[in-house]
């Protein structure tokens, strides 16, 4: 699992390989988000190492409760991957699948019963 956050005004969440199944860090990282003005809420699920931070955005910033994680080593900004980056190298892989699959069948069937069927099997 990498380092995973998605953000929408008031809810933060944030995936971290540090916090799974690891109770100790879920403590240390309750403590601190607990401890911080503006946040209302940190719910952690130990299973995915997932976050989910609800806070006031007029308070605090989505960027000041990662650069906390961050700071504390929970986090790994130069590795995290958002919301849309995840969705958009999903559908990259999916339409890359899909297209080889396309192009396959269709070799497959005009090579069909020719020597070179089995280069289109291949593919």
């Amino acid at each position: 699992m990498s380092f995973y956050m998605h953000n929408t005004p008031g809810r933060l969440r944030i995936k971290s390989p540090l916090v799974k199944r690891n109770e100790n860090v879920s403590y240390e990282v309750r403590k601190i988000l607990g401890a911080t003005n503006g946040i209302a809420t940190v719910d952690v699920n130990l299973t995915t190492g997932s976050l989910l931070i609800n806070y006031n955005p007029k308070v605090i910033k989505h960027d000041d409760i990662v650069d906390l994680l961050h700071r504390n080593g929970y986090f790994d900004k130069a590795k995290a991957v958002t919301h849309d980056e995840y969705i958009h190298s999903a559908a990259s892989k999916a339409g890359s699948f899909i297209g080889k699959s396309v192009l396959g069948s269709v070799l497959g069937m005009a090579l069909e019963g020719t020597p070179l069927s089995l280069l289109a099997l291949l593919i």
